[in-house]
């Protein structure tokens, strides 16, 4: 992961010319089924219209609440 955000990084502010961009600190993870890519690549495409229904942060607590992850809010933000 820390490869990945500090190549992704380093485009966005060659690239777009972000320079203030900066990945938040950790990272969340989950598998998908393969019977659910076509599902997955829909949400992907409406992501900007879902999250004017639902913050990242209340559709992060649901992921992890759905699939049984232990957390302390307390540490997500």
């Amino acid at each position: 992961m820390r490869d990945l955000k500090r190549t992704s990084s380093a485009w966005i502010h060659e690239t777009i010319g972000d320079k203030e961009f900066e990945w938040q600190d950790g990272y969340g993870a989950f598998t998908v089924s393969a019977s659910l890519v076509e599902t997955v690549k829909s949400y992907i495409a409406r992501q900007d219209e879902h999250h004017h229904k639902k913050t990242f942060q209340e559709e992060y607590l649901e992921f992890l609440k759905l699939n049984g992850v232990e957390f302390d809010e307390r540490y997500l933000w």
